[in-house]
């Protein structure tokens, strides 16, 4: 008869810093494992810590509370199947990322990452130290290699386990979303796959921490790269993987097949559950917004009624004697459609009195963007009085055209702690308005239907800080704004690529101008949720005194 091996894969949602409850996860996997006749259980990449913990895997206390948290897993889960954990380890005086094998009451294996990724939102080289490349761990009836993450993007880990006696791969990761990314990581797995002829299991994480989230989506591949298994994006789950070893070696059997959501599904989603999880990691309970009647912030409304509940999402309407009967209409009835308490404060009286205050100082000066400034800073006074006074963070609603151009007001409506469309381009702003007011799934806890007037999304974007502004007065058109960031920021384009793109040079260049200008209120702003490689904060990070322009 064939060898059997089965395999529990954990694809589940640490907490950073939570020692215990990562601890109480993993032996919770561990029981259902070893139920259901597992011969191992699998956790993601620095499971115990959490990932990405960035500088406090560094601190000495953390690093050795969380390796005695690993040795205490192995005592906790001696008697049944094994369990492969990620967690930091010390040698000497060095850190490394490593991967540990836990049986029979003790760590039996410890698996060092080689490759170190210092990119993008990575920073591991300055972290960890680079282990040497091993060769296979041995679990019951066979020799399993186990490239981490980075490791199993690059050949010659994979290459060395195979050539050492591995029989499959096992890769754990912390894998955090940005667009794409899924087809890239199987393009990467399946020529491991080729490479070594050797089937692979690829494990993700999920949840999200600060700007980022770890979309899960874990896959099994057989040797010629036929997929086998494909667990839920986006979803914490045991899944038990079985393998069968025949005269040409182990091959997964078929499996779970989740189907994998689209493009715009997917980023709404990681930014509900950015969200979601940066309120029940840090502990709020509620959030508020400044609702405008715009869709910058009905989008954000309708994302965090989504993420935690429309009965814990405050929108308030701040007007001014700018703000449109529309304006007012609209943000009314996107709160009414989601559920969301709706409060009215005006702040005509508020601004009189600003105005007063300062008339000594400002008389002979004609009114300018300072006045309409302060509008924009009143309502962000405002709303921060009301977090504190209820207890519930305040959501800044600026996508990310106004953030790279500094259309935004910092300490007004850049005041918040957090901003769920940091990274979303005006123009697919409009587009995750119309994918949500058509598609309502399982884990939006907002009503299904249409919550976002179409008005509301096909009326011309204002701030509304002074009689009949348009933002196109001092932009360009957001479908030409946005394709020019693209070309500067996404790919870090020249002056000379906007202009072979079609563009005028003069605008090219004003749009850099604004760009650099802007860093600062970029260093001060709320933090995020990441959807692309070139997010604002640990992606793209660029000096704040810059007099460089690109001369071309």
């Amino acid at each position: 008869m064939a060898d059997r091996f089965r395999m529990t894969l954990a694809q589940l949602n640490p907490v950073v810093g939570d020692l215990a409850g990562n601890a109480a996860k993993a032996r919770e996997a561990w029981e259902a494992a070893r139920e259901a006749g597992a011969d191992m259980v699998a956790l993601p990449e620095m499971f115990i810590t959490g990932y990405n913990a960035q500088d406090l895997v560094m601190k000495p206390a953390f690093h050795t509370a969380a390796i005695e948290a690993v040795r205490q897993l192995a005592k906790d889960c001696a008697e049944g199947p094994a369990m492969a954990i990620g967690g930091p380890w010390i040698e000497g005086v060095e850190l490394y990322n490593a991967y540990f094998i836990l049986r029979g009451g003790n760590i039996v294996s410890t698996v060092l990452k080689h490759h170190l990724p210092n990119e993008t939102v990575f920073d591991e080289v300055r972290i960890f130290d680079s282990g040497p490349i091993g060769g296979p761990y041995s679990v019951c009836n066979t020799r399993i290699g186990s490239p981490i993450c980075e490791d199993a993007w690059h050949e010659d880990v994979a290459e060395t386990l195979a050539e050492t006696g591995a029989e499959f791969l096992l890769v754990p990761n912390g894998s955090p979303y940005y667009r794409g990314k899924f087809d890239t990581r199987i393009n990467h797995m399946v020529a491991r796959v080729i490479e070594t002829g050797l089937p692979l299991i690829y494990l993700n994480m999920v949840g999200g921490q600060d700007d980022q989230v770890f979309d899960g989506a874990s896959f099994a591949l057989n040797p010629g790269g036929a997929l086998a298994v494909q667990l839920p994006a986006f979803d914490a789950c045991l899944s038990h993987v079985d393998l069968e070893r025949g005269e040409t070696g182990w091959r997964i059997l078929p499996g779970e097949m989740a189907v994998l959501p689209g493009d715009y599904e997917q980023d709404y989603r990681v930014m509900v559950e950015s969200l979601r999880d940066y309120c029940g990691k840090t502990g709020f309970k509620k959030v508020l917004l400044g609702l405008s009647g715009g869709v910058d912030s009905a989008i954000v409304a309708t994302i965090a009624a989504d993420a935690l509940g429309p009965e814990n999402v405050r929108c308030v309407m701040l007007p001014s004697e700018y703000t449109s009967a529309g304006s007012l209409e609209d943000a009314e009835a996107v709160a009414k459609a989601l559920g969301c308490r709706y409060d009215y404060v005006p702040i005509s009286g508020p601004r009189a009195a600003v105005t007063e205050a300062l008339a000594p100082l400002f008389e002979g000066l004609k009114p300018d963007l300072t006045e309409e400034n302060i509008q924009s800073r009143l309502r962000g006074l405002l709303l921060m009085a009301m977090s504190n006074k209820f207890g519930e963070m305040l959501l800044t609603t600026g996508n990310k055209s106004e953030v790279a151009v500094g259309y935004a007001t910092i300490y007004g409506d850049m005041a918040g702690g957090y901003n769920p469309i940091k990274d979303l381009y005006k123009t697919r702003v409009f587009e995750a308005c119309r994918w949500r007011n058509a598609n309502h799934r399982d884990w939006m806890m907002g009503p299904p239907g249409e919550v976002i007037p179409p008005r509301v999304i096909e009326k011309p974007p204002s701030a509304e800080l002074r009689p009949d502004q348009k933002d196109s007065d001092s932009l360009p058109e957001y479908a030409d704004l946005d394709r020019l960031l693209d070309i500067l920021i996404e790919q870090d384009g020249s002056i000379a690529d906007c202009v072979a793109a079609g563009f005028d040079r003069a605008t090219a260049q004003k749009v850099e101008r604004l760009i650099y200008l802007s860093e600062y209120k970029r260093f001060q702003s709320a933090p995020g949720v990441r959807l692309t490689k070139k997010a604002f904060w640990l992606d793209r990070r660029y000096p704040i005194v810059n007099r460089w322009r690109d001369p071309s």
